[in-house]
Parts: structure tokens; sequence; C-alpha cells
């Protein structure tokens, strides 16, 4: 006998209380296959007529509804099949909205997408005070919109100008935020959120009023001129984000513009038809393949069926930029101590002053209180010796790209700290064999690669050189996690594998430079294909001079076709290294304004080019991407990464490729090999062997094979 979903209880006040319980799921996800529980469900309700009032929760201790489960989208063949299942769903809450006593949805925990949707047919919502507690519609990250009245129900509560913000950006609230914003009529401690929720019940169906707007959220929304504004206005913002790579941004505002100007029921038709078309779309796909490779990853050790060491206490070498970082995200995500050893007291202080800055705006903002703010920063501690290391369940390593420094830590660190601690070394581009060269237990040495800056970019690579053991892969994927991050566990070599993808693409970028081509048309270019920033602008970020320390690593041990254009020297004699030191390829400083680029013209003196455009958005970015592409599938071909889903995660979470394309390998299989192969033949005869396709991808050309069949 299937177990049920849904269960009705019904209290001695005579109020119902719904709980929903998927069992052996950690979450809540709607799905299709409900609809004949919940008819069943909505008849006991309607036949029992001594009820008073309902009340929606979840049986999870930890969320309410995750979502509809999306992967019942991937066996649509067609849009209307699709549009078949927004329309179950609106239909569903329809019924739950037309009840003739009050429905209230008690919330603790995410309540995003579909479980949002179910909340907002209900008379009213109770939200927990809980940190757990965000309410949001992130579809738009799937390349869809809400399609189960969710376009129409919030726009209806929390006005015009909110609800595209939540619905065009995915954003969520806390339910404080979503108090505010009227997403929510009460919050309550989670103890007595099923007693408020009935409270509330039993006062009888509320009369909904208008969301409350100032004078020119007044003038905006409840105004057909008003309206029109807003909407040319979010319409041309969304163009000017999206570059027009994204279709869901656009289709969820002229859906939202249907139900406000032709009402809710034609709202709700365009609403589904427009979600069965978004789910056809290739770059839906894309985004949804990236969701269940994710999802995938975050069951898997890294290491087989090796389980992790526990970590509890971590420690970090080196107080700069990355160490700080690092020492925040353990402390701040993982919630374990960590202690930082500097070889001077004005390191840790830096580094306690970093995660000290990032607290404190998140305490202004109201994200965590004074409190919690003050546990977080006294899991931090610093040192100029070893003292407190020798407990540490893990180091991290973050000084400078020197091997014998390097070689000199894991020293320190094995003769400091126990047999088991695990010595992971943040290395960008040194091997990790040969910074364990010289270990007396090389098994416990590791490579954990994060991206600058360390509290925002999502990845990290984890590196096992030849004997690493499988104990401290495990023991250093599952720390990662904790950290918040997403990791790919990558084989020993110079660069990795991002670095090393992003080498040939930067390379690419100064030779197009160096034709004459100006800097913010190559940077256009490739923001115009789909990248945050442009190879140029990300130059400057991260450092010339760390881009030209690493070259010559990755040439020495890759060959010839990772050699920087000779002219970029110039640049580090000229004393040019970027943002840091407001010198390089951008103005910077107070002669520039907030959120102005402008080009340092003078920069093309010091290489010797004389700008003189010549090639079109499309042939600039084109070349760059062929040589990501192209060492990609190297890497691939050479067991650098495991898989071709490792592979595409690295690049989006590592360096910003484009999500809605899935990925180098997803792209490679969108374009065709042979095309792919084509083109670089075509560069290749006119550029010389840098461009040369890789082995693999000219095999796959001729068999015609997928990455992804």
């Amino acid at each position: 006998m299937t177990s049920k979903t849904f269960s009705l209880q019904v209290r001695d006040d005579q109020v119902g209380v719904i709980t929903m319980d998927i069992a052996g799921e950690s979450m809540n996800v709607l799905k299709a296959a409900f609809a004949d529980e919940i008819a069943a469900l909505l008849l006991e309700i309607k036949a029992n007529t001594t009820l008073k009032g309902l009340v929606f929760i979840s049986g999870k201790p930890d969320s309410f509804i995750a979502g509809a489960d999306i992967s019942m989208l991937d066996g649509c063949k067609t849009a209307d099949e699709a549009a078949a299942i927004g329309r179950m769903g609106q239909q569903m809450f329809d019924q739950l909205e037309q009840l003739p006593i009050p429905l209230v949805a008690a919330i603790h925990g995410p309540c995003l997408g579909g479980g949002l949707e179910l909340a907002m047919a209900c008379h009213a919502r109770v939200a927990s005070s809980d940190s757990k507690t965000v309410l949001g519609l992130p579809e738009v990250q799937l390349g869809l919109l809400p399609g189960s009245g969710g376009t129409q129900r919030l726009p209806r509560l929390v006005g015009l100008q909110k609800a595209l913000d939540m619905i065009l950006t995915g954003k969520q609230l806390r339910a404080s935020q979503a108090r505010k914003a009227g997403l929510v009529d009460e919050v309550v401690p989670n103890s007595i959120l099923l007693e408020a929720a009935v409270k509330r019940a039993l006062k009888g169906k509320p009369q909904r009023e208008q969301p409350k707007l100032n004078l020119v959220g007044t003038a905006l929304e409840r105004t057909a001129v008003g309206r029109n504004v807003l909407f040319s206005q979010a319409r041309k913002q969304t163009l000017k984000k999206t570059h027009g790579n994204y279709p869901a941004p656009l289709k969820i505002l002229d859906v939202i513009k249907t139900g406000v100007d032709d009402g809710i029921r034609a709202g709700l038709e365009a609403e589904a038809k427009a979600f069965g078309e978004l789910c056809m779309t290739k770059e839906s796909a894309a985004l949804r393949s990236l969701f269940f490779a994710t999802t995938q990853m975050k069951k898997e050790s890294g290491a087989g069926d090796t389980k992790p060491n526990r970590v509890r206490k971590a420690a970090v070498l080196g107080g700069g930029l990355m160490g700080g970082g690092i020492a925040n995200v353990t402390a701040t995500k993982a919630g374990i101590p960590v202690r930082i050893k500097d070889i001077n007291a004005q390191g840790i202080s830096n580094a306690l002053k970093y995660s000290y800055s990032l607290l404190e705006k998140k305490f202004k903002r109201r994200f965590i209180s004074k409190a919690e703010m003050q546990k977080q920063l006294l899991l931090i501690s610093g040192t100029t010796d070893y003292s407190g290391f020798h407990d540490a369940d893990i180091v991290v390593e973050a000084v400078f790209e020197d091997l014998a420094l390097k070689q000199q830590m894991v020293a320190d660190i094995e003769q400091h700290c126990s047999e088991a601690t695990v010595f992971a070394s943040n290395t960008s581009s040194l091997p990790i064999g040969q910074i364990a060269a010289k270990a007396a237990r090389p098994e416990n040495v590791i490579g954990l690669h994060y991206f600058s800056p360390v509290d925002k970019m999502p990845l990290v690579e984890v590196i096992a050189h030849e004997t690493t053991s499988a104990q401290t892969i495990a023991t250093t994927v599952a720390f990662a996690r904790k950290q918040g991050k997403t990791p790919i566990v990558v084989k020993d070599g110079a660069g990795f594998y991002v670095n090393r993808i992003l080498a040939l693409y930067m390379n690419e970028a100064a030779n197009i430079l160096l034709e004459g081509e100006p800097v913010e048309k190559i940077d256009k270019a490739l923001v115009k294909f789909g990248f945050p920033v442009g190879p140029v602008t990300l130059l400057d970020e991260v450092g010339i001079d760390v881009g030209a320390k690493i070259s010559p690593i990755l040439a020495t041990e890759l060959g010839e076709r990772f050699v920087a254009p000779a002219a970029f020297d110039k640049l580090l004699a000229d004393g040019r290294k970027g943002k840091k030191t407001e010198k390089g390829f951008y103005r910077y400083g107070k002669s520039v304004k907030k959120g102005q680029k402008v080009v340092d013209e003078s920069v093309y003196t010091v290489l010797g080019v004389t700008p003189a455009p010549r090639l079109n958005q499309d042939e600039i970015s084109s070349r760059c991407m062929v040589q990501m592409l192209n060492e990609a599938v190297r890497c691939l071909d050479e067991g650098i990464i495991a898989s071709a889903r490792d592979g595409d995660i690295g690049a989006i979470f590592g360096i910003g490729f484009p999500p809605f394309l899935g990925g180098p390998f997803r792209y490679i299989d969108q374009l065709g090999a042979a095309n792919l192969v084509a083109q670089l033949r075509n560069l290749q005869s006119r550029f010389g062997e840098r461009f040369a396709p890789a082995t693999m991808l000219v095999t796959m050309a001729e068999q015609q094979q997928k990455f992804y069949p």
C-alpha cells in the first residue's frame, strides 16, 4: 500500500490541519502524480460541514515545500504537454483559493517555486522567524517562469515593482522581509507556528487589501500610463542585463502585463502557454541539466564509497586576501573554528578585518543579529607561530606561488600537527605532486583551489596527486561543501582544469588586442556572448602580474600554445598590475565615476598598438571561445576532469561560462563536433598551431559522437 503524502487531522476546535510529508524524502516537492490525492482531500474537506478553517503545514522538520519536481518536465515532448502541467497546478491552487472556509499556510523553512504558489493560493500566510525560512520564485534560474499562478498572484499581493524584482531575479526573501512586502501576514517563532496559524484560521477569511504603495508607486502601478512606463523600463533593464541571451525574463514581463491589463484569467492562460514554450527552449534545457548535475554531485564523496573524516578545527596559512576569505567561509558558512597563521600581526589583523567587514554588512542589512555576528567572529583566531595548530584536522595553505616555500609549509605542518592532518594547498598553478615531493606523508597532501573573491565564487577544485589517499579526498570534498562550495575533483597537472582552459581564452583576447581591436570592444563581445565580464576586465581584476606568473608555468608544463604574448611584459615594466594598483587597461580612482568603465588610452602606447577595429563581435568571441572549448576537450581526454559534467560545472561556477549554454561540453554538442573542428582548422591555417584541434575532438567529429548522448 502506498503511503499518503497529504493527511487531514481535525482538531477539537474544528480546524483541519493538512500535513504534507513525502515519505523517504528530506524535502517536500510538488509532483503531477499528487493530483488525484489532492482531489480526494478536497472532496473530504467539502464533505465535512463542521470545519471552521484549515491550516496547511509541512511534516518536514526544516522545510515547507522546496518547489515542484522539475524532472517531470523532461518527459514532455511538446510545449502543449508542458503547458498542461502548468494548467494542472493552476486548477489545483484555484480550488484551494475557492474553498468557502479560511485556509492558512504555516511556513517554516524553504517555501520556493510551486511551494510559494501554493502558499499564495491560501487566504493567509504565517511564517516562522527562523533563518531557514525563505520565500521566493526561483524558476527564472531554470529558464522558466512560475507556471501555477505565481506570475498573477504575487503582483496582487506585493505590488508590481516588488513582484517584478522577485520573479525576474529569483530573489528570496526572509520571513521579516516577506512580512514587510505583504507576502506573509505574520511572523512568529517556530515553536508557536501551528497555534498562530490556527488562531488566524479561526478569525475567518480575511478581506484582501491592495498592496500599500507610496506616491510614486501609486502613480506607476495604478495608472495605465505609469504601468506602461514601468514595463518599458523593466524591459530595457532586462535586455541590458541579459543581452537577449535568456528568453524567460521577457516572457515573464509579457505574462505579468497580460494579467494586469486583461485580468487574472487571461494572465493565467498566458502563463501556462509561456511556461510550455519556455520548457522547450535549449536555454531552459541547459539550465535544468546544470541543476540536476549539481544536485547529483552533492551526493558524491569524490572518492567512491570512502567516508570523510569529521573536521572539527581548521587552520589557514597566510592572512592575505585568499587566506582571509578561506578563514571567513570556514567560520561563517561551515561553522568550524579556524586559526590563521601569518608571519606578522598585521597579516592576521587584515584577515580578521576582512571577516568583520563582511559580517558587519550582513548585520547592518539585518541578515544576522549582533549576537550571531560576534559568535561567528569568535570562531576565527590568529597566531604568528604554530601555537594552536596541534589539533587542526585540515590546514589550508594560501601563501605565495613559490614551490620551495610551499614545500617548507608541508614540512612545518607535518612537524606541528597530527599524523592525520590534511594539508590542502590553494595553489593556482603549481602541480600538487611537486608540493608533496618532499613530504613524509604525501597521502595527506591535496590541492584545494579557491577562486577570488572566496566569499562569492562558488567553485573549488580539489586536486589529488598520484598518492593522495581516498580518505584525504573525501574529507576535503566534505569540508569544501560545508563551506558552501561546489567542489569538483580534478587530476594533478599545471593549471589544473579551470585556469588551464581560461589561460588560452585570455591569451587569444590578448592576441586580438595586439592586432588592434580596442579593449572595450573585446570585452563587450564576450559579455554579449554571455560572460559576466570581458577577458580584459578580468585580467585587470585578477592582476596582470598574477597572469604573468602563471603563464610561464603553464608553457613549461604544457607547451608552446600557452606562451603569452611577449608584449605583455611591457605592462609590468610600466607598473601596470591592474585594479589593485589602480593602473591597468582601465582607469581607476577618483577621476572615474562609480559604475563607469573608462579605458586608459595610454595602455595602447605601452603595448605599441594603434587601435583599428576590423573584426565583428562574433569573430572576436568565436576566436576566444574555440580556444577554451578545445582545451576543455584535451583536459577530458587526459583525465584532468573525470567527466563532461564536471567540466561543465567547473567552467560555469569557476569562470562564469554562460550558464544558458550548459557549459563547454554541452555547447560543443550544440555546435556539433564537426563544425567546431572545421572552425579550428580554418583558424589554424590563418594563425598557426595554437588552433590545432584536439585529437579527441577530431575523432568525435569523424564518428559523429556527442558528450551527452
